[in-house]
């Protein structure tokens, strides 16, 4: 089993325009659900893999659930626990390969279109002012490099399924990339990569990154949840929220009832249905 507790992949960076002269010691860090796209990456990987018939409905019914708790609250670790290790039983027995191809699949069908343009934009200025963006994220290591891959990004950082010949066995590699595990993560690659920390960005909607972003010289509230609004107006970050209607969404999902929440999330859950393999 490898000593490394997280995977970090690199893709070569594909922006648009030539880049500036390459800052060194400088990088940025961007989590991915809910401040590089909307909702939970985990929660679309886990849809895709029932149209592969990898699960049952009422498993189905309990995602989606937490899908819609985390978008009306913001991420509990007890969820993010949950949702994981139905994740990981989930993957077991499939190959590599499999979940490369569900990986590409996933950032096409359900990743792309929820993209939020204006975190999108932080992440490529970056870039073209010649910093190094990489993605640091509880998502799975293969869902998180396409990302990386297809936004034109440095890399990511993710976290590892155990593999033995070739197949997932339903274990981790270290731990769930979650909360103070980035701020771990990260100080190693700064150790590794050269960088200073203190002339490094980390962007986040979540208090349970507050540990990563406590840690670089400029830290960025995205889509923030309430505790980390509370600690960034506190600390004078600056706060940047890019969800069109969020209060008249927020009222309107907690008026829905439980019942018409969970089938509304299923239906959209199913909708993609396709045959199983």
């Amino acid at each position: 089993m490898p000593e490394e507790k997280h995977a970090v992949v690199v893709t070569e960076p594909v922006a648009a325009q030539p880049v500036a002269v390459a800052q060194h010691g400088e990088a940025a860090f961007f989590d991915v659900d809910n401040t590089l796209m909307r909702g939970a990456s985990l929660f679309h990987v886990a849809r895709k893999m029932h149209q592969r018939g990898a699960f049952t409905i009422p498993q189905a019914l309990g995602i989606a659930w937490k899908q819609f708790m985390f978008v009306v609250r913001g991420e509990k670790m007890d969820d993010v626990h949950a949702v994981r290790d139905t994740a990981l039983g989930l993957a077991a027995g499939f190959t590599v390969e499999d979940i490369e191809v569900l990986g590409e699949e996933v950032y096409d069908e359900m990743i792309e279109s929820r993209i939020w343009p204006g975190a999108k934009a932080l992440a490529e200025q970056h870039l073209r002012v010649g910093r190094r963006v990489w993605l640091v994220t509880a998502t799975p290591i293969e869902v998180a490099t396409v990302i990386s891959t297809r936004l034109g990004l440095t890399g990511a950082l993710g976290t590892v399924g155990e593999i033995i010949d070739g197949s997932y066995t339903g274990r981790l590699v270290g731990e769930i990339l979650h909360g103070p595990a980035k701020a771990v993560a990260v100080q190693a690659m700064a150790e590794a990569e050269g960088l200073d920390l203190a002339r490094c960005w980390a962007y986040s909607d979540s208090r349970n990154d507050i540990p990563l972003l406590s840690m670089v010289g400029h830290p960025v509230a995205i889509n923030p949840d309430s505790g980390l609004r509370r600690h960034a107006r506190d600390n004078n970050w600056p706060v940047y929220d890019f969800r069109a209607g969020r209060r008249a969404a927020t009222l309107g999902l907690k008026a829905a009832t439980v019942g018409g929440a969970i089938y509304g999330l299923w239906r959209g859950f199913s909708r993609f249905r396709g045959p199983t393999v």
